[in-house]
């Protein structure tokens, strides 16, 4: 099977990455030029990728085509395509509907859409799908775990939970920033409170029948320290401030429906 990857960002990139690493059954590998230290930097990692300069030469000849650039710029980079009938299209454009896609074709084709996290590259990532793609969950399938989502909702609601990865490190910056202010030298403080957190994070993997809720009481004493934070961030509208930056992402979301 021939990919073929119309957008070089760092997702196109965590994907390769991951494809060659996992030795992939895949022929050939082709990437646009759009980001060409990106494009030159996958080319040098193997022989089985080629950077096109042309996009509908991609496009002609992949088996599966991977949509891969910004939104703002999809319909002028994607309309001019011209697409087999039928063909097999991944979309990682995540406010973009499918059929918004088909319209722009206008030739009838296969497409399933898809959120794959950046550790894809490491062969520790998460993958949305949407609908089911059995070509789709065996291409991911290697790079770490495969989610189908049911419905477009379900989908929608993958994708506004994925950005939380800033709000992840943001609490971590700001974490680093208070123990900064206490005399620690920034380079400890960050290097202490990785493996703190993904110590968290390999006991969540570990124990998949475990709850959050369970497993917050667990890493809590009543009266302790981890259970006096968590209440005094509650309490001055830390959880109810997630929620609502959550709503209005996901509200984004849905409008790109329409």
């Amino acid at each position: 099977m021939r990919l073929g990857f119309i957008g070089t960002g760092a997702i196109t990139e965590a994907i390769v990455t991951g494809l060659l690493r996992v030795e992939a059954e895949v022929g050939e590998i082709l990437l646009s030029e759009r980001d060409r230290a990106v494009s030159a930097r996958l080319e040098a990692a193997s022989k089985r990728v080629r950077v096109c300069p042309d996009n509908q030469q991609i496009a002609e000849e992949s088996d599966l085509l991977f949509l891969a650039v910004r939104p703002q710029d999809a319909r002028a980079v994607l309309e001019p395509l011209r697409l087999r009938e039928g063909q097999h299209v991944c979309s990682l454009i995540a406010t973009i509907p499918s059929e918004t896609l088909q319209g722009w074709f206008g030739t009838p084709v296969r497409i399933f859409r898809a959120i794959p996290l950046p550790a894809v590259a490491e062969l520790r990532g998460v993958t949305a799908l949407f609908p089911h793609d059995p070509v789709g969950e065996a291409l991911f399938g290697p790079l770490g775990t495969v989610v189908a989502a049911r419905t477009l909702d379900e989908f929608d609601a993958y994708a506004t939970a994925s950005a939380l990865m800033e709000t992840y490190f943001g609490i971590l910056e700001t974490a680093t920033d208070w123990m900064c202010e206490t005399g620690i030298e920034r380079e400890t403080a960050q290097a202490y409170l990785t493996p703190v957190f993904l110590g968290l994070a390999r006991t969540a993997a570990e124990a998949p029948e475990k709850s959050f809720v369970t497993l917050r009481e667990e890493h809590s004493t009543p009266g302790g320290l981890n259970e006096q934070v968590f209440a005094t961030f509650a309490a001055n509208g830390g959880t109810d401030a997630l929620k609502k930056a959550l709503n209005a992402a996901g509200a984004r979301v849905r409008a790109a429906r329409a």
